[in-house]
């Protein structure tokens, strides 16, 4: 009994595997034939598209008086991949430097707002002297502000990310000058002149926007975080984390801040928005501004604030200008 049954399995095996193959091969088959099918709708598809419209995703064309003018796709990505390359490259020079130089950079630009010698109080207190008001806007002493770190290789990690980006900062005229560089052979020579304008606007904008932060509103800020308390057995402790972490915010938002005239310059080329709509809520614009003024700057003091609130008006004032101008360009074209 025991016999025959290894005898039939002995025989079911050999089945099994030549079924097993049949079922790998009918496998193979229809997956080659799925292959072919795939291929051959995609070659049937392509013929069927005119050459105009196929060739340009694909290969570079020719027969232009511009050779970067006309590109195919995968031309583009290429071109672009060199474009941030070199803006990757641009960013990791300038924040190499700043490691370099970090003792500078933190003690003299960074931390140099605490000290009585900082242009700005220096500046102030001239100011109060000629309008009497030297005890009410002269800082005359050392802001005490101590600052502690409380992780392991906390001021290690501070120094690659504070270099990275004040590195982009310094980076970031050569950044748009790559975007531009990228753009630029899509557009006419006209064109190329006047986004070229646009871009050192822009530059400009950011830059003023990033130094108005620094000598302004972070010295006021501080100085009234530091010495504001609500209670004498409170102290006041700040973290290096918490202080670089407001020190970045406030510039960047600062610096796009400004970059207002340039974005009221593109809606209004556009014809999203206009200088009239402006006009029109200038007084609510007005309100904002004092408000945004007060966040920025939480001194009780109305100075202060008025030199936060006062630029920021006038760059709302120079967008609608610049709205105006390009209505009248518009209407003229």
């Amino acid at each position: 009994m025991e016999e025959k049954r290894s005898r039939e399995n002995l025989v079911a095996v050999p089945s099994a595997i030549s079924e097993s193959g049949k079922e790998d091969k009918a496998y193979q088959e229809g997956e080659a034939k799925g292959g072919l099918l795939g291929v051959s709708f995609l070659y049937n598809t392509c013929r069927a598209l005119p050459p105009a419209y196929i060739r340009p995703m694909i290969f570079k064309t020719t027969g232009s008086d511009n050779p970067e003018a006309e590109m195919g796709f995968f031309d583009h990505v290429e071109t672009l991949r060199w474009h941030i390359l070199r803006s990757v490259i641009a960013v990791a020079v300038c924040a190499s430097l700043v490691g370099i130089f970090y003792d500078f950079v933190f003690d003299t630009i960074i931390l140099g707002i605490c000290s009585k010698d900082f242009p700005t109080y220096k500046l102030m207190c001239l100011v109060g002297e000629k309008l009497n008001l030297k005890d009410a806007i002269c800082i005359d002493r050392d802001i005490p502000i101590q600052l502690q770190n409380t992780s392991l290789f906390g001021q290690i990690t501070l120094l690659f990310q504070y270099s990275i980006i004040i590195g982009f900062v310094m980076a970031f005229p050569y950044i748009v000058y790559e975007l531009w560089r990228f753009v630029a052979p899509a557009l006419s020579a006209e064109q190329q002149k006047k986004t070229s304008r646009i871009i050192l606007a822009s530059s400009l904008f950011f830059f003023v926007g990033v130094l108005f932060c620094y000598f302004i509103i972070i010295p006021f800020s501080v100085n009234f975080a530091v010495s504001f308390t609500i209670s004498d057995k409170i102290k006041n402790n700040f973290t290096i984390d918490n202080y670089i972490d407001f020190f970045t915010v406030m510039l960047l938002a600062i610096g796009a801040v400004f970059e207002l005239p340039m974005i009221v310059y593109f809606l209004s080329r556009i014809g999203i928005l206009g200088a009239g709509i402006m006009r029109n809520v200038r007084r609510y614009a007005i309100v904002f501004i004092i408000i945004a003024a007060g966040v920025i700057t939480p001194s009780p003091d109305v100075f202060t604030q008025s030199m936060v609130a006062i630029p920021i008006y006038l760059l709302y004032e120079l967008s609608i200008l610049i709205a105006a101008r390009n209505e009248r360009l518009r209407a003229s074209d």
